[in-house]
């Protein structure tokens, strides 16, 4: 979705901020706000969501995990609310959940006269994971949680449920 143009500038702008990211001297936090604010801004709202539909539906299969996949669709025949919580953009998962019948809760791209600010609408969700999970869902109600993590910001999530997973694993 960023043009030539966007991804060197972004190699330059957010290339020592990822160095910083893997030293752990950088947050997940502000990686994603540097690079959501180098690929978004400015951009026509309407051309990056048909280019992230194309993207959900053909690109980002690939790169999920087939367990994921199979844990989705057991879940599924289950019977069981299935939502996605993620510190990624809705402009593509948005499509992803609603071909797979899944609810979200992610960041949403602001946009103002159709055009994206590269800002999110609602403040960054990556860290704020577990509260809006239960300021959307009385978990307490849920027989049984599940919750599969892959990074720190999951961590607190992961601490709602009664069954975790992190990183492929099942946790204590």
């Amino acid at each position: 979705m960023a043009t030539p143009q966007q991804l060197a500038r972004a190699k330059w702008s957010v290339g020592p901020w990822l160095a910083g990211y893997r030293l752990g001297l950088v947050s997940a936090q502000a990686i994603r706000r540097r690079v959501t604010r180098s690929v978004f801004a400015g951009r026509a709202a309407g051309e990056i969501a048909a280019q992230a539909r194309a993207y959900a539906h053909e690109v980002l299969p690939t790169l999920l995990r087939p367990e994921i996949m199979q844990r989705i669709a057991w879940h599924r025949a289950q019977g069981d609310c299935v939502v996605l919580v993620s510190g990624s953009l809705d402009v593509y998962l948005q499509p992803w959940c609603e071909q797979h019948g899944l609810a979200l809760i992610c960041n949403r791209l602001e946009a103002r006269d159709g055009q994206l600010t590269g800002r999110y609408a609602d403040g960054d969700c990556g860290p704020h994971k577990a509260r809006l999970i239960r300021a959307r869902y009385d978990v307490a109600a849920y027989p049984r949680v599940y919750a599969y993590g892959d990074s720190h910001e999951d961590r607190p999530m992961l601490a709602l449920a009664h069954e975790r997973w992190y990183g492929g694993r099942r946790v204590a």
